[in-house]
């Protein structure tokens, strides 16, 4: 239970790693703010798989992490429900969109994804932090294609990435004399919707084989890495980009 009396926030919270993400921090203890913007029948499941655990405390909050109007209503609730300090942040949210190459993405494509996953990023740490005190901390949600590029058709989004693990790294020298680290995953094959959608049978097949484990992450793997980094216990841990991939690429 080391999260117990702490408030959480997870953004994208409701489904696949989000949802691992909040059932694992309430199941420690925490207050955990459960962030959707589309779906608001996984945010109701995302809670039910809380409430399940015993433990912590949940409510969901719809809104738009690439606004920053939405953002304040976001930590508003979170302050209101559980009072004003936030102790725990998840930059979760975040998506590839489509696989484009080059020739066939546009500025509007481009911005987009830049926007659901580094603005996202940068408005929420910025209104977080105004709330977060000594022993705070920040856990974004990076990517091994921030590392090595991404598949085909998803330079947008390993660029964006690529700028979130940059990002982590300014704001643990900006927040850490404060108290407050920041730190970022960068999951590689993780069996979730987003690879249903984006990314052939055969791909994830090969992808998995060619991993040193042989098989895909799971989502509640990400999670503990993520309780991790968010903890006491890695109280020392700042400005890192933890590779978890099973082995498939070093940093």
């Amino acid at each position: 239970m080391k999260f117990t009396g702490k408030t959480a926030i997870v953004t994208g919270g409701s489904r696949d790693i989000g949802r691992a993400i909040s059932v694992k921090l309430a199941s420690e203890g925490a207050n955990v703010v459960v962030n959707y913007f589309s779906n608001e029948a996984d945010a109701d499941a995302t809670l039910a798989a809380i409430e399940a655990t015993g433990s912590g405390k949940a409510i969901k909050v719809r809104a738009d992490v690439t606004k920053s109007e939405d953002v304040a209503k976001l930590i508003a609730a979170a302050t209101e429900a559980f009072g004003d300090g936030i102790d725990i942040l998840v930059n979760n949210a975040g998506g590839l969109v489509a696989r484009k190459p080059l020739a066939e993405m546009d500025e509007e494509f481009f911005n987009h994804v830049m926007q659901l996953n580094l603005t996202s990023t940068f408005l929420a740490t910025k209104a977080a932090a105004e709330h977060m005190c000594e022993g705070g901390a920040i856990v974004n949600l990076a990517s091994l294609a921030g590392r090595d590029g991404g598949g085909g058709g998803a330079a947008a989004y390993a660029t964006s990435k690529g700028a979130v693990m940059t990002f982590t790294r300014a704001m643990a020298k900006e927040l850490g004399p404060r108290g407050i680290r920041v730190n970022a995953l960068c999951p590689g094959m993780i069996a979730t919707a987003f690879h249903d959608k984006f990314t052939p049978d055969a791909a994830r097949e090969n992808v998995a084989n060619s991993t040193p484990l042989r098989r895909q992450g799971r989502a509640e793997e990400t999670a503990d890495a993520v309780a991790y980094l968010a903890s006491d216990e890695a109280s020392f841990i700042n400005g890192a980009n933890v590779d978890i991939n099973g082995g498939l690429a070093f940093s």
